[in-house]
């Protein structure tokens, strides 16, 4: 049995679908979820990470765990995992836990608590993933617009189909026990360029508006901790070599390249119709 956390998430959602088709015996954790948000066959707990005693349910009988970094509490819902019988964790943290620690200070205090724990864990790293497009959906459905700050400033966003993908390998083979791999996507492109392809997916023009740094700050101000939102502006306006590369791991796991920006808006186009 595999427990997957963020079950209802971009990765999550994804990672439950490939466990349920792949007939892994899965049980799927959201603070608000039912069996009508699984496939058949999967078990549907609602329960909170932020509450890791409430997660002993959720948590029984399985063997691995798909953690999200969410609440304040990792060593407890690890100590829940262990007791559980839970022998192997696989965290999805973020790649500027490796590239910015004094600002991506949580996910780091998350794989700290893993590399602990006295579980079999594996770490990922994911750099910019495509699903944050999907806050153009409003704009580009309403007027066909796109706005963004550093407009030329290319980031090698990944597929979440990809992470879920790599997270499904490595919770079902013992071989990545240790390992921490960065994910991204086969190519850096930048907000223009994304806006470009969703456009192409359209078969319509879609105007691309470029925000200064203040005012991306004052919006994702409005739902980030500042020091995420200090170190995500960084990312995105002043990457350094190591954020703008391109990371062999996704085709290491997969023994495949991570697909691309294009053909996830092509996947996705619906959300912009």
């Amino acid at each position: 049995m595999i427990v997957v956390t963020g079950a209802t998430g971009n990765v999550g959602r994804a990672l439950v679908r490939m466990l349920a088709e792949a007939q892994v015996p899965a049980t799927a954790v959201a603070r608000h979820i039912t069996e009508a948000d699984v496939p058949p066959g999967v078990r549907a707990v609602a329960a909170d990470l932020a509450d890791p005693g409430g997660l002993r349910g959720a948590f029984a009988a399985a063997e691995a765990l798909f953690l999200l970094v969410a609440g304040e509490d990792p060593n407890g819902i690890l100590d829940v995992a262990r007791t559980a019988g839970i022998r192997k964790v696989v965290l999805l943290s973020s790649q500027g836990a490796g590239t910015r620690p004094e600002a991506y200070r949580h996910p780091g205090q998350f794989e700290a608590a893993v590399r602990g724990s006295g579980l079999g864990w594996t770490i990922l790293r994911s750099g910019g993933i495509a699903t944050n497009a999907f806050a153009w959906a409003e704009s580009i459905r309403t007027g066909r617009e796109a706005a963004a700050p550093f407009g030329d400033v290319g980031l090698p966003f990944i597929d979440p189909d990809d992470v879920a993908a790599v997270a499904a390998a490595v919770l079902r083979k013992d071989a990545h026990l240790g390992a921490t791999y960065t994910l991204t996507g086969p190519a850096p492109t930048t907000p223009r360029e994304r806006a470009t392809a969703i456009a192409a997916a359209l078969g319509e023009s879609v105007r691309f508006t470029e925000q200064s740094r203040e005012e991306a700050h004052k919006l994702m101000a409005q739902f980030m901790p500042l020091p995420v939102v200090e170190g995500t502006l960084a990312i995105l306006g002043e990457p350094t070599e190591d954020e703008q590369q391109v990371s062999p791991d996704v085709e290491h796991v997969l023994g495949r390249a991570p697909g691309s920006f294009a053909a996830w808006a092509e996947r996705n186009v619906g959300a912009f119709r």
